[in-house]
């Protein structure tokens, strides 16, 4: 939302995160992601973990995933008629679409990994949002 604020364009554009599994429902964000985000200027502190739901699939216009292996479980749970809607984050990243790696493997510089990947999709994810909404 960080993008969208700075771009005017929280009144048009809702975003949302959740997760595949069930495994961290109602948890906060691990403390190494709320420092990574803190450092470049994000407050996550507020947010909760949730499981995605069939109603995702309506209510939002794009799905995205991670990784393929959660691109594969979204696949499976989309409803008929929404499939064109679950999509890899990282098609919208200048630098092609790959998966992004689990930063729970490796040190705080995984976390900057990720945020540098997340930040780069993001921004190519709101240019394809703005031309559909012409704004």
């Amino acid at each position: 939302m960080h993008y969208v604020r700075q771009a005017g364009l929280e009144d048009r554009i809702v975003s949302d995160s959740a997760g595949t599994g069930d495994y961290q429902v109602g948890a906060p964000p691990d403390a190494r992601a709320r420092h990574a985000a803190a450092q470049r200027g994000y407050d996550v502190s507020g947010h909760i973990a949730r499981q995605v739901t069939r109603a995702d699939f309506s209510e939002f216009d794009y799905v995205l995933a991670m990784d393929e292996e959660n691109l594969y479980d979204l696949k499976r749970l989309c409803p008929a008629g929404h499939s064109a809607k679950v999509k890899l984050f990282t098609e919208f990243s200048a630098n092609g679409a790959r998966p992004v790696p689990d930063p729970y493997v490796g040190g705080p510089e995984g976390f900057e990994l990720v945020l540098d990947i997340v930040e780069e999709s993001a921004r190519g994810l709101l240019q394809h949002v703005r031309r559909q909404l012409n704004a």
